[in-house]
């Protein structure tokens, strides 16, 4: 069960960083009729499950849960709810590597946290210490990571073309 916790904690991120270092072939893939950015959110929906599950796989469940865990779980999913609000789905699946022109926004907590929302999804597996082994909040978290090293450094020549 843990190689499979491992591979489920981690299959995101290897679709991620396909589609920020090459949006142009998914464009094309989804093709005229459909948003990228919605065909997007739907795969990550459907990897996110598969996370939960791998989690869900390893853990033992008891209650009631840590001090900690209330502010750490509920301040990181305020975080990850207020980037949604913010940026909605173009703007939160890459939209402007889709070629979608996303306003900048500075509102909290932009300007104040850099990557918010990967900042409340890691205080929110955080959180989870309790129940889950620190392996899987380490892989989930180093996967945090690694993308926002990989979205820090966004190449314009990389970027598909407008959508009409």
């Amino acid at each position: 069960m843990g190689l499979w916790a491992c591979l489920g904690v981690l299959s995101p991120f290897p679709f991620y960083y396909f589609l920020w270092s090459n949006p142009k072939p998914w464009v094309d893939l989804c093709g005229k009729g459909r948003d990228p950015c919605r065909v997007m959110a739907l795969v990550s929906h459907f990897l996110k499950l598969v996370q939960f599950i791998s989690l869900f796989s390893v853990s033992t469940l008891s209650w009631p849960p840590p001090l900690y865990f209330w502010p750490l779980f509920l301040f990181g999913q305020f975080l990850n709810f207020r980037v949604y609000q913010l940026l909605g789905e173009s703007g939160t699946y890459y939209g402007v590597r889709f070629g979608k022109n996303i306003p900048w926004v500075t509102e909290f907590p932009f300007g104040v946290i850099s990557d918010p929302q990967y900042v409340g999804s890691i205080m929110s597996l955080l959180a989870c210490l309790h129940w889950v082994p620190l392996l899987y909040i380490i892989l989930w978290v180093l996967g945090y990571v690694f993308m926002m090293q990989v979205e820090s450094k966004e190449d314009p020549s990389t970027r598909a073309t407008p959508l009409s």
